[in-house]
């Protein structure tokens, strides 16, 4: 098992419960058979330092994680076809 780190932007635009609706849904996809959240913190609304999309702020989260590599290239994969997520980040967190 690895850690990672998962930073992930919401459209602000939506309302506050799809937005509420998104994140579960994203943390859903790590929670599985050998993948578990170890910490979820919701940064709430901030200003884009661009726009994206013509959305100007937007929803922040970050998700630290223990997975293995194959859940991460899933999750990857569907966040970046999930119109709701302006923008992710995925960091591979290096044992010391």
């Amino acid at each position: 098992m690895t850690n990672y780190e998962i930073m992930f932007i919401v459209k602000a635009s939506m309302e506050e419960s799809e937005i509420k609706k998104t994140a579960e849904e994203l943390q859903k996809l790590i929670n599985g058979k050998k993948s578990k959240v170890i910490e979820f913190t919701e940064m709430g609304r901030k200003k884009l330092a661009y726009p994206i999309n013509k959305e100007l702020s937007g929803f922040y989260y970050v998700m630290k994680v223990e997975t293995d590599h194959e859940t991460i290239k899933e999750f990857d994969r569907k966040v970046s076809i999930n119109e709701n997520v302006l923008r992710h980040l995925i960091i591979k967190i290096e044992s010391e």
